[in-house]
């Protein structure tokens, strides 16, 4: 009896995930536990392996779909079992011809076109195949754009079109360039699209900027690298110190470690701390919980932890929720200050900002130089006024400038 695999659900908000890559195709077989694709959700990338040993007999999903939970994208059996074709499903497509066998292509309208036999090991997607058979078409005639060098629906309309694998234009009748490029949006980018606006529509977000004197954050980061590796330590970063501070700070300013609702303020006691990661998939959160429970070693290797699995894909759904606040470093682009955008339904966000060098009186009352770092504060102005925040953004700059009173805290 075939086996239908359905899209399955991996958060609980989740209603849809898209089809990221495809690891087997038609006629494959597969065994228990064999992947069989990769599906992006908003938040991180999983893959689905197979529930059943046999044949893969159909797959009715391409790369790049949108598909809803539960909705089947394939069906694993015997080679020549019947199995039910999902409603809204595409036809299915001739089989390709046999390796051995010889392949005649089609002709294609055109000015000036050249054929040539058709190349052993080239594969299409369901749709373009679909596609292909209703126009009267040989898929394997069309010029492959799709991931890994497949056949994808846009290839069948371009070959349609008369721009096909075997068509050989005259230069003087080549296509003009295209004046730019067009990139599908993929799903964590169309969550994160959605997510900031609604931040932005839903909170009167306020934002302000303090600096704070860096010579002993710099100071004890020096000694880190230059001692640390000695005595057992990791390479605590000037980003793990700041989460630190964060940790043992925002307990006592209570309104920043909340989330706010049109009927509640809820109130958090202990620190689970959003650590915003950029990935080459978009901007991921993972959540460091009870952070203020931890030490700065611990905050520095789970800190890491997290940011590796967002990196490598691995992240997962609980992961990445449930922060009460969160932290955003741009210091190594050169920034001065920024407004970063919270994270719904926290009530702030502490932005990092680049060191920098000022001047003022030294001991003598000669100019000296030394770093400083800036911190942008972005608040919902609902939750939390004006004053608290500036008492908030002005403990955590002195607890800054103190670090090594912190630690012994």
């Amino acid at each position: 009896m075939s086996t239908q695999i359905t899209m399955p659900q991996q958060g609980l908000t989740e209603e849809s995930s898209v089809i990221a890559e495809w690891y087997v195709k038609e006629g494959d077989s597969v065994s228990i536990g064999t992947p069989l694709f990769a599906i992006e959700t908003g938040k991180a990338t999983f893959d689905v392996e197979s529930e059943a040993a046999g044949t893969v007999l159909a797959i009715f999903a391409a790369e790049g779909d949108d598909v809803p939970i539960k909705t089947t994208v394939c069906v694993i059996g015997e080679p020549g079992e019947s199995f039910e074709r999902p409603a809204g499903a595409p036809a299915a497509a001739p089989a390709a011809p046999a390796a051995t066998s010889e392949v005649k292509p089609t002709a294609v309208p055109s000015t000036s076109t050249a054929t040539v036999p058709a190349e052993d090991g080239l594969f299409a997607s369901p749709r373009a195949k679909a596609a292909a058979a209703r126009g009267g078409l040989n898929w394997q005639d069309a010029l492959p754009t799709g991931p890994e060098g497949r056949v994808i629906e846009r290839d069948i309309a371009a070959l349609a079109a008369g721009h096909g694998r075997h068509t050989v234009t005259e230069p003087a009748d080549a296509p003009a360039e295209e004046e730019f490029e067009i990139v599908k949006n993929s799903g964590i980018r169309k969550v994160i699209a959605q997510n900031m606006h609604d931040s932005l529509a839903s909170m009167a977000q306020l934002s302000m900027t303090a600096y704070f004197d860096a010579t002993e954050l710099f100071a004890f980061r020096a000694k880190i690298k230059a001692m640390g590796e000695k005595l057992g330590y990791p390479n605590i970063s000037i980003n793990d110190m700041i989460l630190f501070a964060v940790s043992r700070t925002v307990l006592d300013h209570p309104l920043f470690n909340a989330h706010f609702s049109d009927k509640e303020t809820k109130l958090f006691r202990r620190v689970h701390l959003g650590v915003a990661t950029n990935t080459e998939r978009g901007l991921m959160v993972p959540t460091l919980r009870n952070a203020d429970r931890k030490s700065l070693t611990q905050i520095s290797r789970e800190a890491k932890a997290l940011s590796a699995a967002c990196r490598e894909n691995t992240i997962t759904p609980a992961e990445l929720s449930g922060g009460t606040i969160t932290v955003t470093n741009l210091g190594n682009h050169a920034i001065s200050s920024f407004t970063p955008v919270i994270n719904p339904p926290q009530t702030a966000i502490i932005g990092v900002c680049s060191p920098e060098w000022k001047v003022r009186p030294g001991k003598d009352g000669q100019p000296e130089l030394y770093q400083v770092m800036g911190i942008s504060l972005t608040f919902d102005h609902r939750a939390v006024d004006g004053a608290p925040a500036a008492e908030f953004l002005d403990d955590f700059c002195r607890r800054l400038e103190n670090f090594s009173l912190l630690l012994a805290d």
